[in-house]
């Protein structure tokens, strides 16, 4: 029975995975979209900053959210970082270094 589940739930750990690297990197866009306005560009940083690091620390549970909303939040401030991709390096460290499931 267990080894029913486990070969069940496998694939939708995957689509998950997938499904939170997508939203992440659409996410990212999001935060460049302020070089496609360039006299925008401080209003949309000031607005998105926040809730990039909310998103960063709501998908990603433990320090790893925390930390990644909180360097989310500073790179959105900070000029000329939002080519940055927070939410794709996240995932990457998250599932790919980490190799958390």
């Amino acid at each position: 029975m267990t080894k029913e589940l486990q070969v069940e739930t496998i694939p939708q750990v995957k689509s998950h995975k997938m499904a939170k690297l997508v939203v992440g990197i659409l996410f990212d866009l999001i935060g460049m979209i302020s070089y496609v306005f360039p006299g925008f560009a401080e209003i949309i940083d000031v607005i998105w900053a926040p809730i990039s690091g909310l998103l960063l620390a709501k998908m990603y549970k433990g320090n790893t959210g925390k930390i990644a909303g909180i360097f989310g939040f500073l790179e959105e401030l900070v000029p000329f970082t939002d080519v940055i991709p927070t939410f794709t390096i996240t995932w990457i460290y998250t599932y790919v270094i980490k190799k958390e499931n």
